[in-house]
């Protein structure tokens, strides 16, 4: 039996047990119970005890205010994704190059993570004017974007690619399999689940950093510049229109690597749905 074979026996889908049938396949209903849950009872406290607050429009001046003005909106949000997604890219990258290092030369953990601590600790707001004095075009926001994500993704896949049975990695190298093989059959199909955790939790956090990144100015349109105008001009129903359609992007780059996830992943819903497995 070659080393090949190994990973693959070894591989996380061929070691859980098949896949339960059943509630598993409807997690997402109570997920949008509570999301309607939430709108209800937003509608009905603008209506009655915040009825003479202007700061809380009800939902349906909302939902009218962006139907009304659907093109203002999706330029705005063209925008942001246009400068959060090369933020997102290559803060993941970096992370997942930076965090396979760490885990194959451990001498280097502890250093990437102080470094990695540092940076992710440095507030975005004084970063801001930095990156606009020094990059130009949409880089200023795409890289507070990268930062917005780097941290998050590096611990995952650290934490990924540690999760992986020991057994197999001993089992790896007694067939004569170096690091490589150990991290190719064995880590990286173990880190998968953690990796994706790590990429769901960046998408909005690579949206948010875009946002602040226009807050602070240099960006003609965006969800942050549309923001400021609507504060500015005392529009209660745009600035949470515009908080809304933040939201909706932002779940939508999570649902969308979830599913991903999910797709390559399938022995991990499988497991957390049926525990003896």
């Amino acid at each position: 039996m070659t080393v090949t074979d190994v990973g693959a026996v070894l591989a996380p889908s061929a070691r859980r047990g098949p896949a339960p049938t059943g509630s598993g396949d409807r997690t997402w209903l109570p997920s949008v119970v509570l999301v309607i849950g939430l709108l209800v009872l937003w509608q009905v406290a603008a209506l009655t005890f915040m009825a003479g607050s202007k700061a809380v429009p009800p939902v349906t001046d909302v939902v009218r205010d962006i139907a009304g003005d659907l093109d203002v909106y999706a330029r705005h949000v063209r925008t942001t994704v246009r400068e959060a997604w090369p933020g997102w890219l290559w803060g993941n990258l970096v992370a997942t190059a930076l965090g396979a290092i760490a885990v194959a030369l451990p001498l280097l953990e502890r250093p990437v993570l102080h470094v990695a601590v540092a940076v992710s600790s440095l507030p975005i707001i004084a970063l801001g004017p930095i990156l606009q004095v020094t990059l130009a075009g949409d880089a200023p926001r795409s890289a507070l974007a990268g930062l917005a994500v780097f941290f998050t993704t590096l611990v995952g896949t650290i934490v990924g690619l540690r999760a992986c049975d020991r057994a197999s990695v001993d089992v790896i190298r007694a067939l004569g399999g170096g690091k490589s093989s150990v991290l190719r059959k064995v880590r990286v199909r173990a880190a998968l689940p953690d990796y994706f955790t790590a990429l769901k939790i960046s998408a909005p956090a690579a949206v948010l950093g875009a946002i602040v990144g226009e807050f602070i100015g240099g960006s003609e349109n965006g969800l942050g510049v549309a923001l400021i105008s609507a504060r500015a001009n005392a529009d209660p129903a745009r600035v949470w229109g515009i908080a809304v359609v933040a939201t909706a992007v932002a779940g939508l780059g999570y649902a969308v690597i979830a599913l991903a996830g999910r797709l390559l992943t399938p022995w991990a819903p499988r497991a957390r749905r049926n525990p003896s497995a």
